[in-house]
């Protein structure tokens, strides 16, 4: 519950100039990592944690930068690099882990975790950042990356979508 209240408090720091639906998300695209950081803190797995962040974020600006001048990765102002969106990538990371990982037992928390992720996503096409596309395949990185376990520190590597029902 501390990374829940850690997510909510971050939530109110974001710039008051702008709109709030996307200052939501980008509350979110540093909120989620930096709750689920802390719970792999807790359960001593922040080192697997931690490698997994760093591989998720290189590969999204690594495709950033690959796909810079294709039609896929022109954002809806016309500017590039905008494919895959990195917000929705951070967010489904965080969610992903934490639902996996820390909030085993409680569906609800995993749910209100993968909404948040789902609502930063939203945010960015509201904003006009980026394409639905642009935020599905940012979806699908974090939450590969996030209910990913490689194993460093413990026995086995594993995959966790959480929310068990």
């Amino acid at each position: 519950m501390k990374a829940m209240v850690a997510v909510c408090a971050l939530g109110m720091v974001a710039p008051a100039a702008a709109d709030p639906f996307e200052q939501f998300g980008t509350a979110m695209k540093y909120g989620l990592p930096l709750a689920a950081a802390v719970c792999a803190a807790d359960q001593d797995r922040l080192e697997d944690f931690a490698v997994r962040g760093i591989l998720q974020t290189a590969l999204v600006w690594g495709m950033k930068e690959y796909f810079d001048g294709s039609p896929i990765s022109q954002r809806p102002s016309g500017e590039g690099k905008g494919f895959p969106s990195g917000h929705t990538a951070a967010a489904f990371f965080g969610a992903s882990d934490l639902a996996g990982k820390c909030f085993e037992d409680e569906a609800a928390a995993g749910a209100v975790a993968y909404g948040a992720a789902g609502l930063t996503g939203w945010s960015r096409v509201h904003a006009g950042e980026h394409t639905p596309e642009q935020v599905w395949t940012g979806a699908l990185i974090g939450f590969t990356f996030g209910a990913a376990s490689f194993g460093i520190g413990s026995e086995e590597a594993r995959f966790e979508v959480g929310m068990k029902f």
